[in-house]
């Protein structure tokens, strides 16, 4: 199973929620803005929200900083 993730194609062993694959990525509890085929998620949706294959995630990581 494959998926494009922020434009690069990602293999997936099986379907994830998106908070799944938050934490295979190691982004799990971290603050990030996630949009799946093209709809942004609150991140109360992420636990619920599944990401099959073909899916289009975009992931960007929040910073703070000056």
């Amino acid at each position: 199973m494959s998926i494009t993730l922020n434009g690069q194609a990602h293999p997936l062993a099986a379907p994830l929620t998106v908070a799944g694959l938050l934490e295979t990525l190691g982004l799990g509890g971290k603050p990030v803005v996630v949009e799946l085929d093209h709809a942004a998620l609150s991140p109360a949706e992420h636990a619920t929200a599944m990401v099959a294959d073909g899916a289009r995630v975009e992931i960007v990581v929040l910073a703070a900083g000056g």
